[in-house]
């Protein structure tokens, strides 16, 4: 697990978004709710779509919800470092969202990389499992 360029590894357009949460479903884990996706390589309008990389993308969500931007700001940090350092576990071309919980920010930070760590190993195991699965017609 080498460590990664975040800015490789981010998902930036509303569109990506908007992608995922329509083409999954939330699933949850302990301290966060998570949407993913395999990247298509096509664009709706039917040409090949240009990405810079071809591992994973991860976008984060925290709304107002969590409290004020100082603590919103905190949990994006530690969510960013855990990714990070875990990104490493996926290697299919997947658009990831996770929604971290507000016991985030006072959750050890060794738990908190445990949860994501585990977050990401099973959708690489769920992505593998659905390639490895003879499609059916």
């Amino acid at each position: 697990m080498s460590p990664t360029s975040n800015s490789a590894l981010r998902l930036r357009k509303h569109a990506d978004y908007q992608r995922v949460y329509t083409s999954s479903r939330k699933q949850f884990a302990k301290q966060m709710s998570f949407f993913y996706s395999l990247r298509p390589a096509e664009g709706p309008d039917g040409k090949a779509q240009r990405c810079d990389t071809t591992g994973p993308r991860i976008g984060l969500t925290v709304g107002k919800v969590m409290g004020k931007a100082v603590d919103r700001n905190r949990i994006k940090r530690r969510m960013r470092e855990c990714i990070r350092r875990n990104a490493g576990l996926i290697t299919a071309p997947v658009d990831v969202i996770l929604h971290p919980r507000r016991l985030v920010i006072e959750l050890e930070f060794a738990k908190l990389e445990r949860e994501v760590a585990q977050v990401f190993r099973g959708i690489q195991a769920a992505i593998a499992k659905d390639a490895s699965r003879p499609e059916s017609r």
